[in-house]
């Protein structure tokens, strides 16, 4: 481990009345977003994070959350497979589109559309403009369950309960490659290394792999945690890989040589007592974000 590397707890956020399942950067790096299964989206401040503000509430819980940069406008996909356009400059004409079956879980925001990933394996393109669905696919009979973007190779990685990678050209969404049996259950998490050559998965068998893309061949791959893997994101740097896993841990890891870093977890650290569901990794002051089964939100200083 590098000299240089520290972890420290700086605090432990609650408010939200259930699972925490997503939080994601809002309105510049000193602010971000959570949302749960209480339906409740709420702005926390890094420079004062203790008390979040109530932006807006749904009926249902949320699964996949999107504040769409330099707009007015989150996008958040519930259990029941809605998507809900939420203005923040009038909350009460808020939209629930139902669209998707079986839920959505994972939104994103590529150039001026949205994505959206549903459980019937279905992936939506929406114009942003008219909050309407312009092009779907479907792509298998199974959940999708995660998305990314990568600019260079013009490129969306889908994740899916299938035990596939699918990689898509971003514009005509035609189908560039299907890795098949990536993992041996769900694919719950994707990762594109900042480079764009490779692609970082994990997946319920709790197994992280790394994929050359350009042969398309699994280079490294290590059981990471005991349980399902829920989320990996990279840090600002693109030099370390964070997983958050069910067995209630995150791991930090080596980019380049696949090696685990550091551990964070209940007892030693002060982590969450329950699943990690999700992580962002903001640029304020290197900060990574991660919210859990616990209700509670957990802000660590990387350095």
């Amino acid at each position: 481990m590098p000299e240089t590397f520290t972890v420290e707890k700086l605090h432990q956020l609650t408010g939200h009345n259930a699972s925490v399942f997503c939080v994601g950067d809002f309105k510049g790096t000193s602010r971000f977003l959570s949302a749960a299964g209480d339906g409740w989206i709420v702005e926390w401040n890094f420079e004062d994070p203790e008390l979040g503000r109530l932006l807006a509430k749904v009926e249902t819980q949320i699964f996949a959350l999107k504040y769409l940069e330099n707009t007015d406008t989150i996008v958040v996909g519930n259990m029941n497979g809605g998507v809900h356009w939420v203005d923040l400059l009038q909350p009460e004409k808020t939209r629930n589109i139902a669209h998707h079956k079986k839920g959505v879980f994972d939104i994103l925001h590529h150039k001026d559309q949205v994505l959206t990933a549903g459980g019937a394996g279905l992936l939506s393109r929406w114009n942003i403009e008219d909050k309407r669905a312009v092009e779907s696919i479907h792509l298998t009979n199974q959940s999708l369950r995660c998305l990314d973007f990568q600019a260079d190779r013009n490129e969306i990685a889908v994740g899916s309960s299938d035990h596939s990678i699918y990689l898509l050209d971003a514009d005509t969404f035609r189908i560039r490659k299907r890795i098949e049996k990536a993992h041996d259950n769900s694919v719950f998490s994707i990762q594109y290394s900042s480079d764009g050559q490779k692609i970082f998965s994990g997946g319920r068998d709790a197994i992280l792999k790394v994929w050359d893309l350009e042969k398309f061949e699994c280079i490294n791959s290590q059981p990471a945690h005991w349980y399902t893997i829920n989320d990996l994101t990279l840090s600002p740097n693109g030099r370390w890989l964070a997983s958050a896993s069910r067995d209630r841990t995150i791991k930090i890891w080596d980019v380049e040589t696949f090696q685990l870093l550091k551990v964070l977890d209940t007892v030693r650290d002060g982590g969450h007592i329950n699943s990690v569901n999700r992580l962002f990794w903001s640029s304020f002051e290197n900060t990574l974000v991660s919210c859990s089964d616990d209700r509670s939100i957990i802000l660590w200083s990387i350095k």
